[in-house]
């Protein structure tokens, strides 16, 4: 059976702004998650962020991932209009977004 490949994105600012954050999250918020999500043994989890090229999220990352996941609240603005076109188009073509 094929592993449902998951990418696990974040901003990560508030990690890299606040230090009781980065305490409590030393791998970012998108780390936590991923490694939880990766104790799954159905789950293939990559991370990926907002400062990385391409927010982290080129078209080679999105057309290899199953499912999105989405954590941002402080930066949301800094995301390029051109990724937001890139996850718009893999999600009408079917990949989850939570």
């Amino acid at each position: 059976m094929a592993k449902i490949r998951v990418t696990v994105w974040n901003e990560y600012r508030h990690e890299k702004q606040s230090a009781e954050i980065a305490k409590l999250y030393p791998n970012g918020l998108h780390g936590q998650i991923a490694s939880f999500l990766g104790a799954n043994d159905d789950l293939e989890v990559r991370t990926a962020t907002l400062d990385e090229p391409e927010n982290g999220l080129p078209d080679a990352v999105l057309e290899q991932t199953d499912v999105l996941t989405w954590w941002g609240h402080m930066a949301h603005h800094e995301v390029a209009d051109d990724t937001v076109d890139r996850v718009q188009q893999r999600v009408l073509a079917g990949m989850g977004l939570i």
